[in-house]
C-alpha cells in the first residue's frame, strides 16, 4: 500500500497551526467521514451475516442480502472517496485542498486515497469470487484467494477510514474532537468485531485450549488496540472497543436465531430452522482493560517498541487467564442454551453424530504445547509493538 501511495505524495510545508484554524472552526464531522465510517460498518455486519448464511442455509447465489451488503461497503467507500478526491482536485475550496496530499496529480485526504484503492479491490473480487465458487465448490474456506484478495480491500478501507478520522482529531480541538473521538473508538470496535471474524476457524470452542487459538487471538486484535489508543484521549480506549465489540457479538448471538431459515445445500446433519449465529465472543474485554492499566502506568512511553514488547506479554498473560477457566464453562451442560449459543451448528456440521463437540482437541505433547504457546506469546509481542508503531505514526497524522 505504502509502494503505491508514498513516491508521488507531496506534502505542502504549512505551518500545523493554520490546519488546526481550519478544522476548529466547524463542530460537524465531515459527510464523507461519515460514508467510510458506515463502509466498514456495512462491511462488518454484511460480513458477520454472509457467514452465519453460509452454515444455515449454504451459498445458493451470489446475490444474497448479505453479499449486497459487503460489496455496498466497497461501493459506498470508493464512490464518498473518489468524490472527495476529484471536488479537491477540481473544486475551488482552500479549506479542501490545504488539508490534502498530492498523489499522481490528484489531491485528497490520505485516507481517501487509502479507502479508494480498498474499495476498487473489494469490487474487482467480486466476479472472481463467484467464479471461484462455480470452479471449485459452493462452500469454500473463509480464506481462499477471492477472499483475500476481498479482505485486503476491506482491510485498506478500514486502514482508510481510520487514517481519515484520525487526521480531522488531531487538527481539532473542543467538541469536534471530543466527536471524533468518539467515532473513532466506535471504528475501532467494528474494527475489532471483523478481525473476530477472520480467525473464526481458529476460535470454536473445543480450540480454547490450544495454542493455535491463543496465537490466533494473540495476531489478531493488538494492533487496532494499540495503535487507536496512542491516538484517543479516551481513558480507557482499548475497553471502550473491546466492550463494542462484544456487546454487537452478543446482539447477534441472541437476535439471529429469532429468524427462520432453512438449509438449500447438502448432506443436511443437522435440523436447521432459524439463522445460525456465530459463537460467543471472546473475553477480549480483559486483556483491553489491562492494556488501558498499563497505558496509564507507562504513560508517556506508550507508543514506544520497548513498551510494546512489555504490553505482549500483559495482553497474552490477561487473554489465557480469562479465556481458559472460561472456556471449561462454555464446554459444560450449563452453557448449552440460547444465552451462551454453544448448542448451535451449521447445517454441514455432524456434531453429535460422529464426534463429542464439547471436548477440547488433543494439542499434542506438552513439549508441542509449550512451543505453541511461545510462538503466540511472540506473536503477541509482535503484534503490540506493531500497534505501537502505527499509533505513533498515527498521531503525526493530519491530512
Amino acid at each position: 500500500m505504502e509502494e503505491v501511495i508514498s513516491p508521488a505524495i507531496t506534502f505542502e510545508a504549512r505551518p500545523h497551526a493554520a490546519l488546526r484554524t481550519v478544522v476548529t472552526a466547524r463542530s460537524a464531522v465531515r459527510w464523507y467521514v461519515w460514508c467510510l465510517a458506515a463502509a466498514v460498518t456495512f462491511d462488518a455486519f454484511g460480513g458477520y451475516w454472509d457467514i452465519s448464511w453460509h452454515i444455515s442455509i449454504g451459498r445458493d447465489t451470489f446475490w444474497t442480502p448479505a453479499h449486497m451488503m459487503v460489496y455496498l461497503a466497497g461501493i459506498l467507500a470508493g464512490v464518498a472517496s473518489g468524490y472527495t478526491i476529484l471536488a479537491t482536485t477540481f473544486g475551488s475550496s482552500h479549506e479542501y485542498r490545504d488539508t490534502a496530499v498530492s498523489v499522481w496529480g490528484f489531491r485528497g485526504p490520505l485516507g481517501c486515497f487509502v479507502a479508494a484503492w480498498g474499495g476498487l479491490a473489494m469490487l474487482a473480487s467480486a466476479p472472481f469470487d463467484n467464479w471461484w465458487h462455480t470452479a471449485y465448490g459452493l462452500d469454500v474456506k473463509i480464506l481462499s484467494l477471492p477472499h483475500s484478495i476481498l479482505g485486503l480491500g476491506e482491510t485498506m478501507i478500514t486502514l482508510g477510514t481510520v487514517i481519515l478520522i484520525v487526521a480531522h482529531l488531531n487538527r481539532a480541538s473542543g467538541r469536534a474532537r471530543a466527536k471524533l473521538d468518539r467515532l473513532l473508538l466506535y471504528v475501532g470496535g467494528i474494527v475489532a468485531f471483523g478481525s473476530a471474524l477472520l480467525i473464526l476457524e481458529s476460535t470454536p470452542m473445543e480450540f480454547m485450549h490450544s495454542p493455535s487459538f491463543y496465537g490466533a487471538v494473540a495476531r489478531a486484535f493488538p494492533i487496532a488496540l494499540i495503535a487507536i489508543s496512542c491516538v484517543s484521549s479516551s481513558r480507557w480506549p482499548a475497553t471502550v472497543m473491546a466492550a463494542i465489540y462484544t456487546a454487537l457479538f452478543l446482539a447477534a448471538l441472541w437476535l439471529f436465531p429469532l429468524f427462520a431459515a432453512e438449509p438449500k445445500l447438502g448432506p443436511v446433519y443437522q435440523p436447521i430452522t432459524h439463522m445460525v449465529p456465530l459463537w460467543f465472543p471472546v473475553l477480549l474485554i480483559v486483556p483491553a482493560i489491562a492494556l488501558d492499566l498499563l497505558r496509564r502506568v507507562v504513560g508517556e512511553r506508550w507508543g514506544r517498541l520497548t513498551t510494546g514488547v512489555v504490553a505482549g506479554c500483559v495482553y497474552l498473560a490477561a487473554f489465557v487467564a480469562a479465556q481458559w477457566p472460561f472456556a471449561d464453562f462454555l464446554l459444560s451442560p450449563r452453557a448449552r442454551n440460547p444465552i451462551f449459543g454453544t448448542t448451535y451448528f451449521g447445517y454441514f456440521d455432524p456434531a453429535n453424530l460422529t464426534y463429542d463437540p464439547y471436548r477440547f482437541i488433543a494439542h499434542g505433547t506438552s513439549i508441542q504445547f509449550l512451543s505453541g504457546m511461545a510462538i503466540a506469546l511472540l506473536s503477541s509481542i509482535i503484534f503490540c509493538c506493531i500497534g505501537m508503531a502505527l499509533g505513533s505514526w498515527l498521531k503525526t497524522v493530519r491530512r
